[in-house]
């Protein structure tokens, strides 16, 4: 490594699905975070941790702030809102592509809140869908929503736009330090628990409506087997019977496609075969049950 080296934390924070743990995923160069087309993706704070031979990046993915519904929308809010506390800088990732919405809103009232707020970045995602003029605009519109930001950067998460230009910027802006974290360590999650995340982004790809936000997931069992593999258990939890069959599907379809889904992913993580046995329960309106939120690892609010 260089004399000079430099380390610090990164919250990256966001409203729902402008891109956060993709473009966390893109940075690292490995899927860690699960990532899908539909909103709160992401339902706990992830580490990220990229080591280069001058710098050490920690990056904090975050669930996306919103209005919540109920106490599990409560408890991820909560838990993005933590996620700055201590940090050394906040990237404010924003999607480009629509106006500043309410909860954008909600988001720059809660970084004004913050007493000693360190150095933020926003950067505008999802340019590549945009004219640069239509890009200046955008960025125009939410540098109103929070003129003390340090810079306002175009990104593209998922085609390359802006990424090294972001990540020298983040690097001018940590302190010379030793890393916190050996240099080959990628996230501070155990693999059962990136299993059960990539299990639930399953849900999300092949799920309609409400369906998939209601589920969450339990990793039962996960077992080495030598040269075979690993075999992992886990259960679906739903709210509803109804959503029991629909997840089930005819004849089992459904959950044979998203296990089949979710076993690509995790070998494709893990770098080894895998068996995956899934099964559905249904735990009635588990979103709002403080005890059930707690058993699936989430701090609901007081």
């Amino acid at each position: 490594m260089n004399d000079t080296f430099r380390s610090g934390f990164v919250a990256v924070i966001g409203r729902p699905n402008v891109g956060k743990s993709t473009l966390i995923n893109a940075l690292l160069g490995q899927k860690i975070a699960a990532v899908s087309p539909r909103p709160q993706t992401t339902r706990r704070s992830q580490l990220g941790i990229l080591t280069t031979d001058e710098a050490q990046i920690i990056f904090v993915d975050t669930p996306g702030i919103h209005n919540p519904h109920h106490k599990l929308g409560k408890a991820l809010n909560l838990n993005a809102e933590e996620a700055l506390d201590g940090v050394d800088l906040i990237l404010w990732l924003v999607d480009a592509s629509v106006n500043p919405t309410e909860e954008d809103k909600k988001i720059a009232a809660l970084l004004l809140e913050i007493s000693h707020r360190p150095p933020l970045l926003l950067a505008t995602n999802k340019t590549d869908r945009l004219t640069r003029e239509e890009t200046e605009s955008s960025q125009s519109r939410y540098r109103e929503l929070f003129p003390a930001a340090e810079l306002v950067l175009p990104l593209s998460a998922t085609r390359g736009d802006g990424r090294d230009e972001l990540l020298e910027i983040i690097i001018e802006n940590l302190e010379e330090r030793p890393p916190d974290f050996p240099a080959e360590q990628v996230t501070d999650l155990y693999e059962r628990e990136i299993a059960a995340e990539l299990i639930r982004e399953a849900c999300l790809i092949f799920l309609r409506h409400e369906i998939p936000h209601s589920i969450a997931v339990r990793v039962d069992e996960f077992t080495e087997r030598g040269d075979k593999g690993a075999y992992i258990a886990a259960t679906l939890f739903v709210e509803r019977d109804s959503q029991k069959g629909i997840v089930i599907g005819e004849g089992g379809k459904t959950l044979k496609k998203i296990g089949s889904a979710a076993r690509k992913e995790i070998e494709a993580m893990s770098g080894r075969k895998v068996f995956l046995n899934l099964r559905v329960k249904m735990l009635k309106d588990w979103r709002n049950n403080e005890s059930y939120l707690r058993r699936f690892g989430y701090n609901p609010p007081k």
